[in-house]
């Protein structure tokens, strides 16, 4: 990391939280760049000034959701996320799915740590831990599928249920070749 990003000033663990909460703190700042420009200008500007707020405010919303999202990390194993194509490498077991081929998504508490149950068409499943490392960009992938609650993954993911939950499943069929 450059070094003008590592203030002196700074605790480390401070460091670290302004790290995690930096897409919300950028946003704020959009929000309150708005408000400001709205509240000095007029006409044109100043509705100009009105979607710029509503543009860091909802970037805002999504940035909290990415945040509840991240497990931290830490966990085992690496996950990559490159071309419409999902990986985990884990030290016990691994695999790679094609995010169109993705029909089914569950949470399955049980595991230490819980994990994230992805299958594919053919029938692959993947247990992806929830605190590995690369884990974050899966709320992107999970966000992008057709129908998904968001809200309700976040809820689940926060309160640990009891057992395995599904959080989204397809209704198209299997495609031909």
């Amino acid at each position: 990391m450059a070094e003008f990003l590592r203030p002196a000033f700074l605790r480390p663990a401070a460091r670290a939280a302004v790290w995690r909460w930096r897409e919300v703190i950028f946003a704020g700042l959009i929000v309150a760049l708005g408000l400001w420009w709205g509240l000095q200008s007029y006409g044109f500007v100043r509705w100009l000034a009105g979607l710029l707020g509503l543009v860091g405010l909802l970037t805002g919303l999504i940035a909290l959701q990415r945040l509840r999202f991240a497990m931290g990390g830490g966990g085992p194993g690496v996950v990559q996320v490159d071309e419409r194509q999902l990986a985990y490498f884990g030290p016990l077991s691994g695999g790679v799915i094609d995010l169109p081929d993705l029909v089914r998504v569950d949470l399955d508490p049980t595991g230490k740590p819980a994990h994230w149950v992805l299958t594919d068409l053919a029938g692959q499943v993947v247990h992806i831990p929830v605190n590995a490392a690369g884990a974050e960009a899966l709320f992107d992938v999970f966000a992008a599928l057709p129908g998904i609650r968001t809200g309700r993954m976040l809820e689940l993911l926060q309160h640990n249920p009891a057992g395995r939950v599904l959080i989204w499943q397809t209704t198209a069929r299997a495609r031909l070749h």
